[in-house]
């Protein structure tokens, strides 16, 4: 299915929908969802030589959690320009920044491919974006000419063909939420396979051979946040799990998924996964 996927994906001229969805909610769970993969991405830029003085641009900056994190990096005396095509959430962004005390990350709404920007980057930094373009290797190639020589170039994706390999007989409810994912990004013409994608993504682009690292939150203590989280996201994806015809709204049952969660985890002994992340970094040649 996967792989059937993919060739579909990069035959179509069209970015896939949003699977999450632009409401309120959504932008409460992006915030949710920093917390939890923070640790990650902030690894990732740290691994790839992000510091201070940089000027870095980050696409796909939503309510600003990877552009503020950066600009933490980069200090005073760098600059970090966050990208996103919804302007609406870019005003939680700003705020947000603003309460910071954060000067030094501005925003801007819009399609990063296609933005004239007049300064070259020493970095170029995404999460979660790649995933949702029609076409991940012109992407790049566009955005990679905002560089200097010797730029860094550090993304993070979601892999979600992985995910049949943890279903198991003992966890029928699991499985369900996993195949319900899987289903509704398809559909939503996302590409499943971003992840371990990004190596092919970058070699075409021809950026040298990225440095690359898997990353997934897993839990079984009766308290783990795992559980509320993995209920946020369904309550994202709701609205297209019924436009797609997949799940009604009382299958998905929002309001106790976390309690049964937690109930199969705890009764059957095996770990949860939230879904995986695949980083990716690689410089330019000077």
């Amino acid at each position: 299915m996967a792989e059937n996927h993919s060739q579909n994906s990069h035959a179509s001229n069209r970015d896939a929908t949003y699977t999450l969805g632009r409401t309120s909610h959504e932008t409460t769970r992006l915030i949710e969802q920093s917390r939890i993969y923070g640790e990650s991405t902030r690894l990732l830029c740290e691994r790839a030589g992000i510091g201070t003085g940089m000027r870095v641009l980050e696409i796909g900056s939503g309510a600003g959690d990877v552009a503020l994190m950066l600009a933490e990096l980069v200090g005073t005396s760098g600059q970090v320009v966050g990208v996103d095509i919804n302007s609406s959430i870019l005003e939680t962004a700003r705020q947000r920044a603003s309460d910071a005390g954060m000067k030094n990350v501005e925003f801007i709404a819009g399609d990063a491919r296609t933005l004239e920007l007049d300064d070259k980057f020493d970095a170029l930094v995404g999460r979660f974006v790649l995933m949702y373009l029609a076409n991940p290797v012109d992407a790049l190639q566009k955005l990679v000419k905002h560089l200097k020589p010797g730029g860094i170039v550090a993304f993070q994706e979601p892999e979600y063909t992985l995910y049949p390999a943890y279903s198991h007989p003992d966890t029928p409810f699991i499985n369900q939420l996993y195949q319900w994912i899987l289903d509704v990004f398809k559909h939503s013409g996302a590409h499943l396979d971003t992840g371990i994608g990004l190596y092919r993504v970058f070699v075409e682009v021809g950026l040298p051979a990225p440095k690359m690292h898997l990353h997934a939150p897993i839990g079984a203590a009766a308290n783990w946040v795992g559980y509320r989280y993995m209920a946020t996201i369904f309550q994202s994806l709701l609205p297209l799990i019924e436009k797609y015809g997949i799940a009604t709204a009382e299958q998905v049952g929002v309001d106790t998924l976390a309690a049964q969660l937690r109930h199969e985890v705890l009764t059957s002994k095996r770990p949860f996964f939230l879904p995986l992340h695949v980083t990716a970094h690689a410089t330019l040649p000077t």
